[in-house]
Formats: structure tokens, C-alpha cells, sequence
């Protein structure tokens, strides 16, 4: 499958797209801690470590999501504008390629 269609399976549920098992641990925990971080503890580290994420990785993927996070709620809050499905999944792509470099 390439990138784009790895993303595609992402969005349409990351539990069963074809991504390596680190990847999935973590989608897993971030998704945690976005939607019921008042649960999150130090329990759920040991799954992420298990599946050979470092704990440098860990708190890398930490960082983005709480910046991406904090910039969801302000846009929330002052009703930016939202672009069209199609432009995510466009620049999702563009990031499978490039990255964020």
C-alpha cells in the first residue's frame, strides 16, 4: 500500500490500517490522552515501551500532540474556518512524504 493509502486507512481507523505496531501503540495512547487525559498515567507507558518506542519518542509524540491539541481548542473557541476533508487528507499526504522538515 503507498503512502497515501496508508493514510487513507489511518483516517478511516487507525486500529486496523497497516501500520507498523509502534505506530499503533501510539495512536492508541495519544488518542487517550487527547480525549480522557485525566486518565492518563504512568501505567501507560509500559505498552509503548513494550512495542520499543523510546522514551525520547514518547515525549517527541507528547509535544506534537498537546501543540496540536491547544491549537484545536483556540480554533474551536474562535470558530476559525475549517478547510474541506479533501485538503487534510492533501496534506497528509504531503507530510508522509516530506515530513515535517
Amino acid at each position: 500500500m503507498d503512502g497515501e493509502g496508508v493514510t487513507e486507512a489511518v483516517l478511516a481507523d487507525w486500529r486496523t490500517a497497516p501500520v507498523r505496531e509502534e505506530l499503533r501503540a501510539m495512536l492508541g495512547f495519544l488518542e487517550k490522552l487527547t480525549l480522557d487525559p485525566q486518565t492518563v498515567t504512568t501505567a501507560d507507558m509500559g505498552p509503548l515501551r513494550a512495542a520499543g518506542l523510546a522514551d525520547e519518542a514518547i515525549a517527541d509524540a507528547i509535544h506534537v500532540c498537546a501543540a496540536f491539541n491547544v491549537v484545536d481548542r483556540i480554533a474551536d473557541s474562535f470558530e476559525f474556518h475549517v478547510p474541506p476533508a479533501d485538503e487534510f487528507r492533501r496534506g497528509a499526504s504531503g507530510l508522509l512524504k516530506r515530513g515535517y522538515a
